[in-house]
């Protein structure tokens, strides 16, 4: 009879056993592993773990967080410049079907209440009419938007998309922390948590039958989609902007959703419909996910300080042209005060109690509940009823009672009996804890769970498998003192059946087959042109530092450039505004020059040119690849010395050349890529051939020419006889076949025009193609000989006029007529 085999040291069950049983064994009751610690569902996990971590657990925390990088999650602190990676812990939150559809039942019931609600305060008001929701609740709520009153949204629905926050109890019943409606983040965080576990621990989604999140998200897409009027709508993200704390998450949601990432400069209302400006003109916009502020969303109708929001959009919004999710002044619900009141509202309303309760709360615009406020102050949390901080209260993060002291208390209770109606009072609630991985091992940290839930096309609401959760930094069980807590963790939905593999996208026999990459906002057509022009700018200026300091590939020339050449060098730094004029041509004033001009703050350095590429590329992430943003994002080189790290940028701007060369599709928003780095290098050359390709240039001069050009090598191979003004400028400018010539670029500029879209159809050109065929009538014509600095002048100013005349017509932005001569209304 066959024995089995001893277990090995380096079987994942020996190390998934021993981490479980250590853990359970120092942790108090209330955590979830520890609630049910043979449970087959968490060793899977933590054997996935192992198979992945060995005996270290450090490695599967680097490895989950190498996995979240890389699929570009990012957060912003507001107030920060620098984008922040999304913590995430390689232990996922783990719940089991049976459990999580009483959460989703809940949700479900939660989310009809709310609307119910909204309706009713929007229309008829019936319930502050019968006393059921006090008025001042509503009026004293800077979320309560008057202008939308009166007003059926499209579709008839007031929300279509909600988070709710909830805590577990250390017995495991579930209740409501908050309600997330004005503009709910997080969904893109929970798909990325769920992309990166799924990286980390390959076969944990089929082991444990975890529920998937994308037929959440296509019920939500489709759910916009049958609410707009017309058959194939277009929908779009709106965006505050790259500094939003969740921009990334944001950019990722409109990519993963095939939406239209757009802020409010790229919208126009018009005749009561709303548009997109795009480089083929006005393209009508059917549905708006909105992630700003609503009383941003329209400065005609709310705040008319906005600079973000569309003029004109709840016009729109009222013609029932445009469907926005939510409609604004949904925010009213979410005040801590109205919690108070949803337990009678659900009674009264859908007849039943909520499936999820809330966390207990008083609020003080009322004589009973304030007084319990004020007799239990030391034992409650106390906050502001409003979710804005009154004038008696620091911020707006509630309290323990019992913490506040001497003058802050004094000051709380003297505004609290002027103006009792802005304060709540709520149970302390205590939390369950989950492991964490921690420096030390696995440690009981507590959390909180975000849900998602969509309407979907039916009218009927989706709630999210799963969500995410926020960890706490501290081993405190209080919510209060969790706060928004340090990690989170992915919330995997496990079962007995199998999952069908379902993906957001269709059956590919399904799609109808289309070459047209869809729609370019002139924002980003904008953000594309700049960034080539950026780059090559970038590039270009560290190729006239190279070649300062002595990095010529010619032997004979590098250190030893005559101070003509070299002050000819200085001339197009301090042109181009990098650095101040050096005070002498000596090596110990060029050194400190360089410097400035690769590295300063103040001038239009190396440095800071890289810091506006940087910021493009972060406003511009939805469209570009995970590499291309990474190189971007690579922070300036601070080892060696200034040519080792002037070699490094090359080395960095000649990747990101490859990547846009060969890996962006030739879509209308490459050529706009393109089209600025034609443009950016045209000028260079032009410049760099007045300066250095004259009749009275030196051999220095020429040389450094042909290294300004890249071209020393193609000179050689071509010339054998030494260099000569003639064929060196005839190489640098007149060579179509150069690709670091001047005529090169002309043409390649001439040829995206042509392939952009145009306005009218009378088949005349545009004033930017007539302008680049100007162009190349110059070019080709010309000869080495005679081309001179008026003809390069001249060329020069018709390529700063080229440029201006191709930001008139594509980068539609600012005030300019909405019905400008022969703009396409689509």
């Amino acid at each position: 009879m066959a024995t089995q085999p001893a277990p090995s040291l380096l079987d994942p069950s020996i190390h998934a056993a021993r981490w479980i049983a250590d853990y359970c064994a120092r942790e108090q009751k209330g955590d979830v592993l520890c609630a049910t610690p043979k449970d087959p569902a968490w060793t899977a996990m933590f054997e996935e773990l192992a198979a992945v971590a060995g005996d270290d657990l450090n490695h599967a925390r680097e490895r989950v967080q190498r996995h979240a990088e890389d699929i570009g999650t990012g957060f912003r602190i507001i107030g920060e410049s620098e984008e922040r990676p999304w913590p995430l812990s390689p232990v996922p939150l783990l719940i089991e079907e049976d459990e999580w559809a009483g959460i989703a039942a809940g949700v479900e019931q939660r989310a009809e209440l709310l609307e119910m609600v909204l309706a009713d305060l929007y229309g008829d008001a019936k319930l502050v009419e019968r006393g059921l929701i006090p008025a001042a609740l509503i009026g004293g709520s800077p979320f309560f938007l008057r202008p939308m009153a009166g007003l059926v949204p499209p579709g008839g629905h007031h929300l279509h998309f909600i988070a709710i926050d909830l805590g577990r109890g250390p017995t495991g019943e579930w209740r409501v922390l908050a309600d997330h409606l004005r503009a709910p983040a997080g969904a893109g965080y929970a798909l990325e948590n769920r992309l990166a576990i799924s990286r980390t621990l390959g076969g944990l989604q089929s082991r444990l039958n975890v529920k998937r999140h994308a037929p959440f998200f296509a019920a939500f897409r489709d759910g916009l989609a049958a609410a707009c009027r017309r058959a194939e709508p277009r929908i779009g993200l709106l965006t505050p902007g790259r500094y939003n704390p969740s921009y990334a998450e944001q950019a990722h949601l409109a990519r993963y959703l095939g939406l239209l990432l757009v802020e409010g400069a790229d919208l126009a209302a018009l005749e009561d419909k709303l548009y997109v400006r795009t480089i083929g003109g006005l393209k009508r916009v059917d549905a708006i996910w909105n992630r700003l502020d609503p009383r941003l969303l329209d400065p005609l109708a709310f705040d008319s300080h906005s600079g973000i929001g569309v003029p004109g959009l709840v016009d729109a919004m009222a013609a029932g042209n445009v469907v926005v999710s939510n409609v604004p002044g949904a925010g009213v619900l979410e005040s801590p005060a109205f919690s108070a009141f949803l337990p009678r509202l659900a009674t009264r309303l859908m007849g039943a109690d909520l499936l999820l309760p809330n966390i207990a709360t008083w609020w003080c615009g009322q004589d009973e509940e304030r007084a319990r406020v004020i007799e239990d102050f030391d034992q409650l949390l106390i906050g502001p009823a409003f979710g804005v901080a009154p004038l008696g209260f620091e911020g707006i993060a509630p309290r323990h009672g019992a913490e506040i002291t001497g003058p802050a208390r004094a000051a709380l209770f003297d505004d609290l009996s002027r103006r009792p109606q802005d304060y709540v009072g709520q149970e302390i609630t205590r939390l369950s804890t989950m492991p964490v991985v921690t420096d030390a091992g696995l440690a009981a940290r507590p959390f909180t769970l975000r849900v998602f839930a969509a309407r979907g096309a039916d009218g009927s609401w989706t709630v999210m498998p799963g969500g995410f959760a926020r960890i706490g930094e501290h081993p405190d069980p209080r919510a209060s003192v969790m706060g928004e807590g340090n990690w989170s963790a992915d919330v995997a939905v496990y079962g007995p059946e199998p999952v069908a593999p379902v993906s957001l996208l269709p059956p590919s026999d399904s799609i109808h087959v289309r070459r047209n990459p869809g729609t370019l906002p002139s924002r980003v057509a904008d953000n594309f042109f700049w960034l080539g022009r950026y780059l090559e700018r970038g590039e270009a200026l560290l190729g006239v530092i190279r070649v300062m300091l002595g990095n010529s590939i010619d032997a004979d020339a590098g250190a030893a450039l005559g101070p003509e050449t070299v002050g000819r060098l200085v001339g197009l730094v301090v042109n181009g505004g990098a650095a101040p004029h050096p005070a002498s041509l000596r090596r110990t004033e060029l050194t400190p020059f360089a410097r400035t001009a690769m590295e300063s703050a103040g001038w239009h350095s190396v440095r800071a040119i890289n810091r506006l590429a940087r910021g493009i590329g972060q406003g511009s992430r939805d469209r570009l690849s995970a590499d291309m943003v990474r190189l971007l994002d690579a922070p300036y080189p601070t080892k060696g010395g200034m040519l080792d790290r002037a070699g490094s940028l090359q080395r960095r701007y000649a990747a990101l050349s490859g990547l846009s060369a060969e890996h962006m599709g030739r879509t209308s928003a490459w050529r706009f890529h393109d089209l600025g780095r034609r443009i950016e290098r045209a000028l260079m050359v032009t410049r760099a051939v007045r300066v250095f390709g004259m009749p009275n240039g030196t051999t220095d001069d020429l040389s450094t020419l042909l290294d300004l050009a890249d071209s020393q090598i193609s000179y050689r191979q071509r010339y054998l006889t030494g260099i000569a003004r003639v064929p060196v400028v005839d190489l640098v400018a007149l060579d179509p076949g150069n690709p670091r010539a001047l005529a090169f670029q002309i043409e390649r500029i001439c040829e995206h025009l042509s392939a952009l879209p145009v306005l009218g159809d009378d088949g005349m050109d545009e004033p930017q193609q007539a302008q680049a065929t100007g162009l190349v009538a110059i070019i080709s014509t010309a000869t080495a000989a005679t081309l001179d600095e008026t003809i390069l002048g001249d060329l020069e100013r018709r390529l700063f006029a080229l440029s201006e005349a191709i930001a008139r017509r594509y980068f539609l932005q600012g005030a300019e007529p909405l019905r400008a001569g022969g703009l396409t209304l689509a």
